[in-house]
């Protein structure tokens, strides 16, 4: 199967998944629902529920367990996208084309839907987890995934990073702090995603950790790709990248290696089917949009 029709797949099964967990739902907090899927269905990519997928399939040769997982990381990414976009941080209008949550159901419920995705990411977890561990591994490495996936998106991940990000215009912005926050803001989920994967596919401690760099890798070489394509736009604003401490040779110089090393994790796995990942991350870091 073409990358394009493998990430097309996936991508339908996630939508699909999505869909039913608040299809119909009414009550008083009718609102809320509305505001939810509105953000969950902006046209995504669906990056990061892809990669806790497949890489669950690698180790397994199925991803049906690590579903629920999926949707939890693409509610938590959700989450964050309606966060950064509110008035008090990113102060953004737009998304995908589209209006921003807050800039349709006002800011009050635009944070409240944002809470409520990162509590139900959780619910889906716990919830899938209390019914299906049919077995004493089954319920370690679930609460192993789960445990992985709320550190990566907590204050030692993602939120962490995007501290920084806000406190960027009041500090000295230095590359050591930038590459802070790359890791945090954009690898951390990134990290979750195929290391509970990887969990889920029943992977040894040793091949997780591997996934954890290949995770890492993806991650800046994936952002420092996009500071390279945003050049422009970004440089009429003043915002730092990685273009404010190299110039354009030397940060493409720098996706080529980390992509290398990236590809590199992925020739451990002699004995598992690794190529998706590799087609994903040739693709990822010589994309044009």
């Amino acid at each position: 199967m073409e990358l394009n029709e493998e990430i097309q797949s996936a991508r339908e099964i996630i939508d699909r998944h999505l869909s039913d967990i608040l299809n119909s739902k009414t009550g008083y907090q009718e609102k809320i629902f509305e505001s939810i899927n509105y953000s969950l269905f902006t046209g995504g990519k669906r990056l990061r529920p892809i990669l806790l997928l497949k890489s669950c399939q690698m180790f397994s040769g199925d991803y049906e367990k690590s579903i629920p997982f999926a949707l939890a990381i693409e509610m938590i990414h959700t989450y964050s996208l309606i966060h950064d976009d509110l008035p008090s941080m990113d102060d953004d209008d737009f998304r995908r084309g589209k209006l921003t949550n807050h800039k349709v159901y006002g800011e009050a419920i635009a944070i409240l839907s944002g809470d409520g995705l990162l509590n139900l990411a959780f619910e889906t977890m716990t919830e899938y987890t209390l019914k299906n561990s049919k077995t004493i591994d089954d319920y370690k490495r679930n609460i192993w995934s789960i445990n992985e996936i709320g550190k990566y998106s907590g204050i030692f991940g993602m939120v962490g990073g995007q501290v920084v990000d806000l406190l960027s215009n009041e500090i000295v912005m230095d590359e050591d702090k930038l590459l802070f926050m790359y890791k945090s803001k954009t690898a951390a989920l990134i990290q979750a995603s195929v290391v509970a994967g990887s969990i889920l596919g029943g992977g040894k401690e040793e091949d997780i950790e591997k996934m954890r760099r290949f995770g890492l890798y993806l991650g800046l070489a994936y952002q420092i790709r996009d500071d390279i394509l945003d050049e422009k736009e970004d440089k009429l604003i003043n915002k730092v990248t990685y273009l404010t401490f190299h110039n354009i040779d030397e940060a493409k110089r720098i996706v080529e290696e980390l992509s290398s090393k990236a590809i590199h994790v992925l020739d451990n796995y002699k004995n598992k089917d690794a190529e998706f990942f590799k087609k994903l991350t040739n693709d990822l870091v010589s994309r044009d949009y």
